[in-house]
């Protein structure tokens, strides 16, 4: 055992002091070193300029020859000519002939009321009527038999067979039978009066179309009450259906009034239908209402459709644009303009620019801007078409500073 420990012994390596430290020091310095370079990585990756989100915008251009718009405004179609029609009187109904989306003609029956009353009402005025008609014919008759008295006792007086009183009596006979005739004429033609009366209340009871149109809704039933003013609480209906001429449609818009000296008859418009964004139609305004609405600060503009579609149905929502006047058109517009929607632009001192996104970045430009096209202004220098700008620019954004498109 002695003779193996020395051998190990001298195959043991002899360290120099020295070296060691050496050593240790070159590796702690290295990470050090290390470690201040991660912490210079961590504070510039920290301090870096963090991009600003942005939404853009490209600039366009309207063709020579477009008319530029002056106003946008949104608004509903209406119907100048829609009724519910209902019934002159109160009564139960007992037929309806009517119903949704079917086209109905002027004069067309929609529905019928009970008329059992007022066609024995009728039969009474009729009977009464006959009556009448048949006790003329009798005093008729006996008209005739009394003035053939008279003359007969104006014979007798003459041969002196009778008295003068005994004339005077035929004749005031023969006078009475034809006062009661006249009466009875004139009872005959009061008859006849309410006849027509009872005609025309029976008439009532049968509810017919005022004009040709669709029928939009269908509000009673048979079997229930139905009455031109609300009775008997939520159990009587005020009307049968409601009817709309399709062809009287237009729009109605609210026009703030601040702008609306920017509107006026016969000004070309722009619809948009709300259902088909993708489908424009032209239009020209009828009427401007003379009366300004106090709580809304609007006034009515009336707009009719050059023409008009199966698809343009009554309550649709719609938009609008209201378009420059041909003569009012500047010379400049003559050549293509570009436009830029106006939240693009911003004025500092009276000056305005715009950022332009280059890359990742922006550039602040100067603008010239020119007049307004509805939510977009002219840019007469500054912007080329196809340049995208930066739509409503944050506070902090300045020229040169990254961003990210949204």
């Amino acid at each position: 055992m002695s003779d193996l420990t020395r051998d190990l012994d001298a195959l043991r390596i002899e360290r120099e002091p020295e070296r060691t430290g050496v050593a240790r020091w070159i590796v702690w310095t290295g990470l050090l070193i290390l470690l201040a370079a991660l912490g210079l990585a961590g504070w510039r990756w920290a301090m870096r300029e963090r991009p600003v989100e942005v939404q853009v915008a490209t600039v366009s251009v309207r063709a020579a020859g477009t008319q530029a718009a002056v106003l946008n405004a949104s608004g509903y179609v209406t119907a100048r000519r829609r009724a519910t029609v209902s019934s002159k009187i109160t009564g139960k109904v007992v037929e309806v002939d009517v119903e949704e989306g079917k086209n109905v003609v002027q004069g067309q029956v929609l529905a019928r009321l009970d008329d059992s009353t007022p066609k024995a009402a009728l039969a009474l005025a009729e009977a009464q009527a006959e009556a009448a008609r048949r006790g003329l014919r009798e005093n008729e008759v006996r008209l005739d038999q009394a003035r053939l008295a008279e003359r007969r006792a104006a014979q007798l007086l003459q041969d002196r067979i009778v008295s003068q009183s005994q004339l005077d009596q035929a004749k005031a006979d023969a006078d009475s039978i034809d006062a009661h005739i006249a009466a009875l004429k004139e009872q005959i033609r009061v008859a006849e009066r309410q006849i027509e009366v009872q005609q025309t209340d029976l008439t009532n009871y049968v509810i017919r179309a005022p004009f040709s149109g669709v029928a939009i809704s269908k509000d009673a039933q048979p079997g229930e009450m139905v009455s031109p003013v609300s009775a008997g609480g939520g159990f009587t209906r005020t009307g049968i259906c409601t009817i709309v001429d399709m062809h009287s449609l237009e729009i109605e818009v609210d026009v703030n009034e601040s702008y609306i000296n920017r509107v006026r008859p016969a000004q070309h418009v722009s619809a948009l239908l709300d259902a088909y964004p993708d489908w424009q139609f032209p239009s020209d305004v009828i009427a401007v209402v003379p009366t300004a609405d106090r709580l809304k600060a609007t006034v009515l503009v009336r707009i009719g459709f050059e023409q008009l579609d199966p698809r343009i149905l009554p309550d649709m929502g719609v938009k609008v644009t209201f378009l420059r006047d041909p003569d009012q058109e500047a010379a400049p517009a003559a050549q293509p303009t570009t436009l830029v929607p106006k939240v693009a632009v911003i004025t500092d001192t009276g000056n305005n620019f715009a950022f332009v996104i280059m890359g990742d970045s922006v550039e602040r430009r100067a603008v010239k801007v020119g007049g307004s096209d509805g939510d977009r202004v002219e840019v007469l220098a500054g912007l080329r078409s196809g340049e995208r700008v930066v739509v409503s620019p944050p506070p902090d954004l300045r020229d040169g500073s990254k961003v990210m498109v949204k």
